[in-house]
């Protein structure tokens, strides 16, 4: 059998593609990347990652929504990568640096046998400017808000990629699914933001229903999984360490040195090769 074009995986139901410029050729664009995620037409996925990057650009890998737009940082997406990496011996016993396009992370395998991997996902940012909303305040924390045309109790949070954590007991998908995409779009966020609908069970434990930017309603979200936990712990509700809980699964968020660690499985999925006419329609 010819050598796979693309590799699928899946953290927690949060499933991507990775694509490796070394062994496929491939221009990334808008109307391909939606063609390879479509999940009727197309393999699907939540996303794709383009990389191992030698194009000069200083990017290790770059993130595709299924929209066709490009993400800033992901954090089920850049743990899948790392794994990738790692069946390929790319990743040292110590770690490994990646740069996205949302600023450096660390990548570390705590448990091969059980494909568990530790992503060091930076500092989160609580700066209104830094994330470019649309407010005189220079922060959003624990504020009674107006989003998507009701009141609700907001905080905004950077994980280098823009999130809005909303606390709202009993959350259910209909929930994220009906008011993710309005406040997605509210006037506050220029280039949309990823939503969190949140609720504390307890000191180590919250909850979350997730609608992400570009990708819509998610089982698991890396990046929302920290944006989350930053933000109870920002509004003094939980402690260092937190479980997160998901429809998909558990990740686990814990602030050291005031970064967030962020940890939890990755599975393999399948490989394959792209045939007529998706070939075709994605420019290969």
């Amino acid at each position: 059998m010819a050598e796979s074009e693309f590799s699928k995986y899946h953290g927690l139901g949060n499933d991507y593609i990775v694509i490796d410029p070394r062994v496929t050729r491939w221009t990334p664009c808008p109307e391909a990347v939606r063609a390879i995620c479509d999940r009727n037409y197309g393999p699907g996925s939540d996303g794709i990652l383009y990389g191992p990057l030698d194009d000069g650009s200083g990017l290790d890998l770059r993130i595709y929504n299924p929209d066709g737009s490009e993400a800033e940082k992901s954090g089920n997406g850049l743990r899948i990568f790392a794994w990738y990496l790692h069946e390929r011996g790319l990743v040292a016993p110590g770690g490994r640096d990646l740069v996205t396009a949302g600023g450096k992370v660390s990548a570390r395998i705590v448990d091969g046998a059980a494909r568990i991997v530790e992503m060091d996902m930076g500092t989160p940012s609580f700066s209104a400017r830094a994330m470019n909303l649309r407010t005189d305040a220079t922060e959003i924390i624990g504020a009674d808000i107006e989003l998507g045309g009701r009141r609700v109790v907001a905080t905004c949070v950077s994980m280098g990629n823009p999130h809005c954590v909303l606390l709202f007991p009993d959350a259910t998908p209909t929930v994220a699914k009906e008011l993710g995409p309005l406040v997605e779009h509210d006037p506050l966020f220029p280039g949309k933001t990823n939503v969190q609908f949140l609720e504390i069970l307890s000191r180590s434990v919250i909850k979350i229903e997730i609608w992400e930017r570009g990708a819509g309603y998610t089982l698991a979200s890396g990046s929302s999984s920290c944006a989350a936990a930053a933000a109870a712990r920002r509004l003094g509700l939980v402690d260092d360490d937190v479980t997160v809980r998901m429809p998909g699964g558990e990740l686990l968020v814990s602030f050291r040195g005031g970064n967030a660690f962020l940890t939890g499985p990755v599975e393999p999925v399948f490989e394959g090769r792209f045939l007529s006419p998706l070939r075709e329609r994605i420019g290969l």
